[in-house]
């Protein structure tokens, strides 16, 4: 028993070297994935999905390196939250090397017209666009009036002509100013 316990709790690399690992790693995947485009951070496709997954495993012993003991997984994963939660505290509070890093918003559709120029340059087609279009209430592109993919990799949509219920409730706030007005007359 004492074996088992040895094993899941001794590190076979030192402690330094393991967190030194996973900072190189997370670094290296930050700049990885910001150089391979925005579409990768949120609108994966089968493919992207396959490529993430791969990558985690590609790069798991490259964080723990020959030490398969429960200690030196959980070090491991400790400094990637760790390394996590500072450079997140740090762009919070240095937004603008947050823009640098995170890049800008990139509009895909600008006045009802379709960036092709745009599209190539991120990698998205027409039908990954019109596909988040549908999942954000539009029915066709031809109902947008901008579209932007966002440093983030979400696509942001505005609509050419206002809803129904848009229409609805400028006509409800319309009536209740005038309803306000008619008050404040009698009220005289």
């Amino acid at each position: 028993m004492t074996l088992v316990w040895t094993h899941l709790v001794t590190s076979g690399a030192p402690v330094l070297e393991k967190i030194l690992r996973a900072v190189v790693v997370y670094v290296f995947l930050i700049v990885g994935l910001r150089l391979s485009g925005k579409r990768e951070l949120a609108q994966l496709n089968p493919f992207d999905l396959v490529v993430l997954l791969t990558l985690s495993n590609t790069v798991q012993n490259a964080i723990i390196g020959d030490d398969n003991s429960l200690l030196g997984g959980l070090i491991g994963a400790t400094a990637l939250l760790v390394v996590n939660y500072l450079v997140v505290r740090f762009m919070f509070f240095h937004p603008k090397m947050e823009q640098a890093i995170e890049g800008q918003p990139v509009c895909l559709i600008e006045a009802g017209k379709i960036c092709e120029d745009k599209l190539r340059q991120e990698l998205v087609n027409v039908s990954e666009l019109r596909s988040a279009a549908h999942r954000q209430g539009f029915e066709t592109l031809n109902d947008v009036e901008s579209a932007v993919l966002e440093p983030g990799g979400a696509f942001s949509f505005t609509r050419k002509e206002a809803t129904i219920e848009a229409l609805r409730y400028r006509e409800v706030l319309a009536r209740l100013d005038h309803l306000s007005e008619e008050i404040k007359s009698l009220r005289k």
